[in-house]
């Protein structure tokens, strides 16, 4: 850097205490030797623009997003990815040289790559895929799946409008099922996906019945509190390969680290005892 300012780098979210990226972010800071920090900032939804605008004047580069900012930043983005688009919602922000930001969704990307990093054999073609939700981060599935090659996703939401929303935004290949009918249709999934947040901690059980599972369905959940879900146990109790959610966090963050500090960093035990630590 020409003015030889430290790079500064950050979670923006409302709460943001409870976010591991920093955890995450200065893993790698430290295991690659770069002089740059990562901090968690609690920003007002009331005081966003105004902060990411002020944001590269203090040195920042770059920035991740959580809730509830995801869908707000790309009103305020310079320019936004056509993925980013598509999911309708960004979280990972650059800020460029020229002044501008740059609005970006990894979140897919973190998601398929901890499947394949999980299940190196997994093959996109071998079959339909059950995804239970609908909301950001399912966007972020679907548009991945459909992207990778998938045939077909069966999709289930408790709340339909939302499931009818994301068939009318991604095509014929996006089938919606009644959430009561949800449990039918796991038989028929070569890869089962939770993106709900139900059996996280402090949330309701996932009740969709799973006797249905094929031992040789790959199932995976975006919870990573618990590590282990009471879905991914019932999984891999029917012998079925499972995924845990904490790579796709992991994965997702790959990206935007290599932008903004130059550097690709590796996702491996370490990277997942860091965090869970």
């Amino acid at each position: 850097m020409t003015d030889a300012r430290i790079p500064l780098a950050g979670v923006i979210g409302c709460p943001v205490a409870h976010s591991k990226s920093p955890q995450l972010h200065g893993h790698w800071l430290r295991t690659h030797g770069i002089s740059g920090h990562y901090v968690p900032l609690h920003v007002e939804p009331e005081d966003l623009s105004e902060t990411l605008r002020m944001m590269p004047k203090m040195g920042f580069v770059g920035a991740n997003v959580t809730i509830p900012h995801k869908e707000a930043v790309m009103e305020i983005a310079d320019k936004v990815t056509d993925r980013a688009k598509l999911i309708g919602a960004a979280n990972t922000l650059t800020f460029r040289s020229d002044g501008t930001i740059l609005a970006d969704n990894t979140d897919g990307y973190g998601f398929i790559t901890n499947l394949h990093q999980g299940v190196p054999d997994w093959d996109p073609q071998s079959g339909p895929a059950v995804v239970l939700g609908a909301g950001g981060a399912c966007r972020a599935v679907v548009a991945s799946l459909l992207e990778a090659g998938v045939p077909e996703i069966l999709l289930s939401n408790r709340t339909r409008d939302r499931a009818d929303q994301l068939h009318k935004d991604f095509g014929n290949r996006v089938k919606v099922v009644e959430w009561l009918q949800a449990g039918n249709i796991v038989e028929e999934g070569a890869l089962i996906v939770n993106t709900t947040s139900l059996g996280m901690v402090g949330k309701p059980r996932l009740r969709v019945p799973f006797d249905g599972l094929q031992t040789s369905a790959v199932v995976t959940d975006l919870i990573y509190a618990p590590l282990k879900t009471d879905l991914l146990q019932t999984a891999e109790d029917a012998g079925c390969t499972v995924v845990d959610g904490l790579g796709m966090l992991l994965h997702q963050a790959v990206p935007g680290f290599e932008r903004w500090f130059g550097h690709r960093p590796e996702v491996n035990a370490a990277t997942r005892d860091a965090v869970l630590g």
